[in-house]
């Protein structure tokens, strides 16, 4: 895709826009790093604006690091206790982080002019920060009430960092470096949001062997605890009481997450031998395709998550026109105005009571659908991250102007 493709759905003035400020961006190389290249928001963003800025005429790169298992159990740690999960934290773990991310540091080959960092798994990268370069670090989870010593350990490096980058205002911490709110986006000409044909919708359900005569009730997400799949099933089976519905709790896996064999373990427990649970492990070659028409196919989609970041999979779900009910945490209600784009939720019973509104109202459903889709046209597209990320890249040659939050 072409920048210009966009002018049909955010209009000429916004494309006019992202190519004024990118003039001023032409001299600069942009170096993005991050701990995967599939699975997850952080790259699935990043594959589509690492394009779109080079189409813009700005020289972006895209680096992956690499680690060992050991180290991803310790980030998995780590993004759990971030969270403010109780988790076992040692010191055996710190040393452990300290010592990969020294051996990464080695191997990693730093060339931007602008260094933008994503998450705690390379953040020990800005220990090679020179003077000619700047550096971002940007945080994707939610840290409002994280496990303090983590939080305290990791925020002796981010504060080596030029700015910081947070996706919430809730989830701003006191730091002695700049911080920015740049909300996540979805590229609406992604595999997995662009618009699909009903053939090519019944081909996907048709290869998971899922019939269309009973109302869809989805969740998409790796499987993490912090989603909470097991709640979603009971959910689900205090809807089934009164409605017969059928369930799908699809994902893939990560190659930073350690946990998914876990979780879908205990997943596939509680399903039990129920027929109307349908459990998906999606292919990663696969996985944009048949998510975007299982999300399609959908009568409600919903994000029962105990902790988010900001949950593209709803950003994505609502840019289908699909009714979402989801928790009101993390990111989330920045997507969602309750009972006008969508319903919010606290508990499994209240997830449920939404679903079966949905579900009893396919007006209403229609109608918060429609809402919700342009909402994100509006709030949370391509094209308004790209002008946020090249905003914040042309500010920090002018640091007097940035205000501390």
């Amino acid at each position: 895709m072409h920048i210009s493709d966009y002018e049909k759905i955010v209009g000429k003035d916004i494309i006019h826009e992202l190519k004024l400020i990118s003039n001023k961006l032409k001299k600069k190389k942009i170096q993005c790093i991050n701990s995967t290249k599939v699975g997850g928001g952080v790259a699935e963003i990043l594959s589509r604006l690492i394009p779109l800025l080079n189409d813009l005429g700005i020289d972006a790169t895209w680096d992956v690091i690499t680690a060992d298992p050991d180290y991803y159990n310790v980030t998995k740690a780590f993004h759990n206790a971030l969270h403010g999960r109780k988790v076992e934290i040692t010191q055996s773990m710190f040393d452990k982080f300290v010592s990969t991310g020294e051996d990464i540091a080695k191997r990693t080959d730093i060339y931007g002019d602008i260094v933008f960092v994503h998450d705690p798994q390379p953040i020990m990268l800005v220990e090679k920060k020179s003077n000619s370069s700047k550096w971002i670090w940007r945080c994707h989870v939610d840290v409002s009430s994280p496990y303090m010593e983590v939080w305290e350990f990791l925020r002796r490096f981010i504060e080596k960092y030029n700015c910081s980058v947070f996706s919430s205002p809730k989830f701003a911490r006191e730091l002695e470096i700049p911080q920015f709110l740049v909300a996540p986006s979805i590229d609406p000409f992604s595999e997995k949001n662009r618009e699909l044909t009903p053939e090519e919708i019944d081909s996907v359900l048709k290869k998971y062997g899922i019939e269309k005569e009973k109302p869809i009730i989805t969740q998409v997400s790796r499987f993490d605890y912090l989603k909470d799949p097991l709640g979603v099933i009971d959910a689900y089976r205090l809807v089934k009481k009164y409605i017969d519905c059928q369930l799908i709790l699809a994902g893939n896996r990560a190659a930073d997450d350690p946990e998914t064999d876990i979780v879908l373990q205990d997943v596939m427990e509680k399903k039990g031998d129920d027929p109307d649970i349908h459990i998906l492990l999606v292919e990663p070659e696969r996985n944009d395709f048949d998510v975007n028409a299982i999300q399609r196919a959908s009568d409600v989609v919903v994000q029962k998550s105990i902790k988010e970041g900001f949950a593209i999979t709803i950003t994505e779900a609502l840019w289908k026109a699909r009714p979402v009910v989801a928790s009101a945490v993390g990111g989330i209600p920045l997507q969602i105005s309750h009972r006008y784009s969508g319903i919010l939720c606290h508990t499994v019973g209240g997830a449920a009571l939404g679903i079966r509104e949905v579900l009893n109202n396919p007006e209403y459903a229609k109608r918060i659908g429609r809402n919700g889709k342009e909402h994100i046209r509006r709030n949370f597209l391509s094209t308004r991250h790209l002008r946020d990320y090249m905003l914040l890249f042309l500010s920090l040659d002018n640091p007097e102007d940035i205000v501390y939050l």
